[in-house]
């Protein structure tokens, strides 16, 4: 049975604008010059002013109908400070972004990078096959297996499937026992290690390439019988089973460190590094902190002036047929994306600011020395309250962004931290112990390394009251073995 009935529903959407500012707020500088190219491709009505005609005037927005939706600035004020960021992606909300700010110049936008053209670890192997005088079928191996190497050197395939491979993908029917013989061959090339099945195989190929002395011989002879008591640091029962002493084994264990357990990262193509754009520069002038915001953060950008112009005479055009209203709607479009997104570009400037600002503020005094034990407990609601936007907000762009100091750049996800209580009651940050820790572990003796509950001991003495659980849960966040892999000889 149908019935009719009335429901009163609240409800919050998100705008384009504020999808489009979200998405832009995320966007880390090193790609920010990416994004802005693609929304010049796809909009013809956005113009880059360091690219469009300087003589023409600029105007970065048109003359708006206060009666009309689509420009109502008190409408877009008030959907802005509406939304829900749970409803998209766990965002925030979005305050509305003030007055111009001065940007100062950046050397970033003069600098190039001058990268090194060198063969890849691949190539580098062709290279080395190609110079060998193989029959046709066995250079087609070597490709094969130069092919199924992964990125360390490695070849974790078994021969049968490489077999397989050869018969189906290059019509070579091979052997088992002719694809093990190419496989030495490979595993004779440069670096040392290349082509092996497993570590422990890497590194006997690299030891067997050495001079057989003394210590090459044992040390070949704790990696095929002893590997898994050395890579747990077992010495007192190497010593026994390899009847060494102390000082002996202690040449051994060099040796074996010395290799290179990847080695086809010894080839890796410098490309693939990534570069660190701040986004943020924070300069200390005689103990008083300026920040200014990196110049690639603030694009110039202005709407067409054409397109304005064009919109204007088919607007005012008495007889319209289909093809110009069509026309006249792409053109609106346009000049609205266009708009929304040089908003959604200073919306972003002015909330990048407004929260470093308040992180620096916070932490004046570690901006000032460089310190960690300067640096007070933080979390992302103390800058929440302060800039007040929501935790998301201040979480998105901790996450993506960067800051350049005199004494190096920072992820500013870095500066945010857990309290401590103190003995004495004061608070510090958990950052403040995990500098103490690593200083004691810095200074241990290694031959005794300090284990996880004298560590505590040490930290209580120093009136830092914390578990044994949670030093180890420091320890690993700073990627520090637990003492028996820290011991050495």
């Amino acid at each position: 049975m149908l019935r009719q009935n009335l429901q009163q529903k609240l409800l919050q959407k998100l705008s384009p604008q504020q999808i489009q500012f979200i998405k832009l707020l995320q966007v880390p500088t090193v790609s920010l010059d990416t994004r802005i190219k693609e929304e010049l491709e796809d909009n013809p009505a956005l113009e880059d002013l360091s690219l469009a005609n300087m003589n023409d005037p600029v105007e970065e927005y048109p003359d708006r109908d206060p009666e009309d939706d689509n420009y109502n600035q008190e409408d877009s004020q008030e959907s802005l400070d509406e939304f829900n960021v749970d409803d998209y992606l766990q965002d925030d909300n979005i305050n509305d972004y003030g007055a111009k700010y001065e940007q100062n110049g950046d050397d970033d936008d003069r600098k190039e990078i001058p990268i090194a053209v060198q063969n890849s670890f691949f190539e580098s192997l062709q290279a080395q096959l190609d110079l060998l005088p193989l029959s046709d079928k066995d250079f087609r191996i070597g490709q094969q297996l130069i092919g199924s190497l992964d990125d360390d050197g490695y070849l974790r395939r078994p021969v049968n499937s490489l077999v397989d491979d050869l018969a189906f993908s290059q019509n070579v029917f091979a052997e088992n026992e002719e694809v093990d013989e190419m496989l030495k061959v490979i595993q004779s090339f440069d670096p040392a290690g290349v082509g092996a099945r497993d570590l422990q195989e890497c590194l006997l190929i690299q030891l067997r390439k050495k001079d057989h002395s003394s210590i090459i011989l044992k040390a070949i002879l704790v990696v095929e019988n002893y590997l898994d008591e050395f890579t747990k640091k077992h010495y007192d029962k190497l010593e026994r089973s390899l009847n060494m002493d102390s000082e002996e084994l202690k040449e051994v264990v060099n040796e074996i460190l010395k290799l290179n357990p990847k080695p086809g990262d010894s080839n890796a193509v410098t490309t693939k590094q990534l570069q660190i754009i701040p986004d943020f520069h924070i300069s200390n002038s005689d103990g008083i902190l300026f920040l200014t915001l990196n110049s690639k953060n603030a694009p110039e950008l202005r709407v067409s002036r054409s397109y304005q112009d064009m919109f204007e005479h088919y607007d005012k055009t008495a007889e319209k047929d289909k093809k110009l209203k069509e026309a006249v709607q792409f053109v609106k479009q346009k000049l609205d994306s266009a708009k929304w997104f040089i908003d959604a570009i200073k919306q972003r400037q002015q909330t990048l600011l407004k929260t470093m600002k308040a992180i620096m503020d916070y932490q004046y005094e570690y901006f000032l020395s460089g310190d960690d034990k300067n640096l007070k407990p933080m979390i992302l609601k103390d800058i929440a309250d302060r800039i007040g936007m929501d935790i998301s907000t201040v979480s998105r762009v901790a996450n993506s962004k960067y800051v350049q100091t005199e004494f190096g750049t920072f992820l500013l996800k870095s500066f945010f931290s857990e309290a401590i209580q103190m003995d004495s009651g004061e608070e510090v940050s958990n950052k403040e112990v995990k500098k103490i820790l690593e200083e004691c572990i810095g200074k241990e003796d290694k031959r005794r390394p300090l284990a996880d509950e004298k560590l505590t001991e040490i930290l209580k003495e120093k009136g830092y009251n914390i578990a044994r659980r949670t030093v180890a849960k420091y320890r690993e966040a700073m990627n520090i073995p637990v003492a028996r892999l820290r011991k050495e000889l």
